[in-house]
């Protein structure tokens, strides 16, 4: 007995066949796609690192800055139950785990700019090695300063109920965080990592505060949305900013060939016990914001203020608008 074919089947296998067949022809461009995208790499403006040593993955630098928030706050963050017996071998594993991955980082960037351009490079295998263990002797210094900072930020801020409270919650505080361990990288002149650290913390806070700044001790951030400190700013100790303050460069100087001229001060200085508040922009590597001076909401200002002054917007006149008609009842009613 012959059984008739199931036409629901038939036509299931026919659509299968013609979708394969479809997605056929569309493979089959991928291959010139992809020439065409190597073909590209040969321009002189080409983005792309084809040729050089990678530089620290994203992975690489969440898992540096988890490691260093571990241990510049012990308990707070990583492994939450510590005690006295053991937190000397907690904390000793987790700067041999550090080292490991910040010297392996820092000769990366280090290779990434040495001018023989190898992927592996013995001379700046060692300088990572090296500038790792500089680095990890500042710590106790790091922890200090950043102590100061959480103080600076209860006595500033009443909402504030603990350094606990501080340390979890306040993305100014986490801004000042990485900025603190960026800038001693910076100083140490390793390229890349320190922007890439404070960019990270830029893209969690909203906070741009550039490796290459100068910010004395006792310093806070209020809020921190919208904060950028640029790269020649001075700030000295217990200066306070509000949540969008800019402190940036007044204009871009060139050269007789149109580029810009680099590695002059562009940024202004803030003295100490300066409070800036919300939106006030500080434009201007000659502007001084002198000691204990007050600045305002909103405020534009790319001139030297003396110490202790206070500047603010003059507030507008309110004018009431009065349509005719209102003024006739006005008048009857007198």
């Amino acid at each position: 007995m012959t059984t008739k074919p199931n036409p629901l089947l038939i036509q299931t296998a026919c659509q299968k066949t013609q979708e394969t067949e479809l997605e056929s022809i569309f493979t089959a461009k991928l291959p010139v796609i992809t020439k065409e995208i190597v073909r590209s790499l040969g321009r002189k403006d080409s983005l792309d690192h084809v040729g050089f040593p990678m530089v620290p993955s994203h992975e690489s630098l969440i898992e540096i800055i988890a490691l260093i928030r571990a241990i510049l706050f012990p308990g707070y963050f990583g492994e939450q139950e510590l005690d006295k017996p053991n937190v000397e071998y907690y904390l000793g594993g987790k700067i041999i785990a550090l080292y490991k991955i910040l010297s392996q980082q820092i000769a990366k960037c280090r290779m990434h700019e040495c001018k023989d351009k190898l992927k592996v490079c013995s001379k700046c295998t060692a300088v990572g090695k090296s500038e790792a263990i500089n680095f990890l002797s500042k710590i106790p210094r790091i922890r200090e300063m950043l102590s100061k900072d959480c103080g600076s930020a209860l006595a500033g801020d009443p909402a504030a109920k603990s350094f606990d409270e501080i340390v979890f919650c306040y993305p100014g505080f986490y801004a000042i965080s990485i900025y603190r361990v960026a800038h001693e990288l910076h100083m140490q002149n390793i390229p890349l990592l320190p922007r890439m650290l404070t960019e990270y913390a830029h893209s969690k806070t909203g906070c741009d505060i550039h490796p290459g700044a100068k910010i004395g001790e006792s310093f806070f951030i209020d809020h921190s949305t919208g904060v950028v400190v640029g790269e020649t700013t001075v700030i000295g100790k217990n200066v306070k900013l509000y949540q969008g303050v800019t402190l940036g460069a007044l204009s871009f100087p060139r050269d007789k060939h149109g580029n810009l001229i680099r590695n002059i001060k562009r940024h202004p200085t803030i003295e100490d016990e300066v409070v800036i508040y919300a939106n006030a922009t500080i434009l201007g590597g000659e502007t001084v914001i002198g000691k204990g001076a007050v600045v305002g909401g909103n405020v534009w200002i790319t001139e030297s203020i003396p110490p202790k002054a206070k500047v603010v917007v003059r507030p507008s006149e309110v004018q009431q608008m009065i349509k005719p008609e209102q003024k006739k009842k006005i008048n009857k009613t007198k």
